[in-house]
């Protein structure tokens, strides 16, 4: 494991080499921590796992059987977990029982970063032509993001190498609702989706809570994926944009991260950042050009989708970030 840290490390700094003897002034090396490997094929499983037990649509038994799991999951790495309980009324008029789902490693931190992802699914995939009125597995829109969490958690909790902050997983459920496509903004009397976070946002799981920033990973695991840098990202914080962003490509995955602005999306982290007003950055498959990938709300979010490649460039890069702070 410790060539293989070495590795990034020196693609690291002969990045950094290359780019100073650009310049006419010459710029000291950057001295980074050691971080561990993070395991694609692991992330991989989880994300398996989910979409195992079926669509995660809220007041379903599949919704049950993976909080049951995630929870599980968490407690068996040693994180301190809670449960934060809550009903929200759907577009439609529904009331659904929710949870939210904090995991927190080294609780006694004061210095906290935040990781986040949503663990629910699509009802409907309005965005299909075929079996739009049924509920999608929600590989990618949902479970990439949980798994990357998952095995995030899991290093923490197992590596001799120990980070100098406190982390906390706080995976939102009833994130992907929302009117169905052909029905859009008909009832636009408030933001039917990010149900979880416009909740926790305004009822923090604990009194006081504040961390230092938040990584939103949402949709982080498609083949081919590429993550541009997010309008509201930018808007709340930018500096940690630039920071994971340049992580990223210093670590070798320029095709992944890409130096390119992208328009405002009303995901779990405008919420955050307004509400709770926790500077929070979206790592989120969404292109300037051409918007949200073909399989978005679609029955093609499915485990074909999902490539380790993805999942590693995302994964190390958050992972790397956590360990320089």
């Amino acid at each position: 494991m410790k060539n293989k840290i070495a590795g990034f490390l020196f693609m690291a700094l002969a990045f950094m080499a290359c780019e100073s003897s650009k310049n006419t002034e010459v710029t000291s090396a950057v001295s980074y921590k050691e971080v561990p490997e993070f395991n694609a094929d692991s992330a991989y499983a989880f994300i398996q796992k989910q979409v195992g037990f079926g669509p995660r649509v809220p007041m379903t038994e599949g919704h049950q059987l993976t909080k049951e799991w995630i929870i599980e999951k968490f407690e068996s790495y040693g994180l301190e977990v809670k449960k934060q309980d809550f009903q929200a009324k759907t577009h439609d008029g529904l009331t659904w029982d929710l949870t939210n789902i904090i995991a927190s490693y080294n609780p006694k931190a004061t210095k906290r970063i935040m990781i986040s992802a949503h663990w629910d699914t699509r009802r409907v995939a309005d965005k299909d032509t075929q079996r739009i009125d049924q509920p999608i597995d929600g590989a990618n829109d949902g479970a990439s993001g949980v798994g990357m969490a998952l095995e995030l958690a899991r290093i923490l909790a197992s590596s001799e190498l120990q980070p100098n902050v406190g982390v906390d997983f706080i995976l939102f459920d009833g994130e992907d609702d929302g009117e169905p496509e052909s029905s859009y903004n008909r009832n636009n009397s408030q933001v039917w989706w990010c149900l979880g976070s416009q909740h926790w946002s305004k009822n923090p799981h604990q009194n006081g809570y504040n961390a230092y920033y938040g990584i939103l990973l949402d949709m982080v695991g498609a083949k081919g994926a590429r993550f541009y840098r997010e309008g509201y990202s930018r808007h709340y914080a930018k500096n940690i944009v630039n920071k994971v962003w340049n992580y990223g490509i210093e670590l070798g995955f320029s095709d992944y991260f890409i130096l390119q602005d992208a328009g405002e999306i009303t995901d779990d982290h405008y919420f955050v950042n307004k509400d709770a007003k926790i500077p929070m950055i979206n790592i989120i498959e969404f292109s300037p050009n051409t918007g949200f990938g073909r399989y978005h709300h679609t029955h093609d979010d499915n485990m074909e989708l999902i490539d380790v490649r993805t999942l590693k460039a995302v994964g190390q890069t958050v992972l790397f970030t956590l360990y320089q702070e």
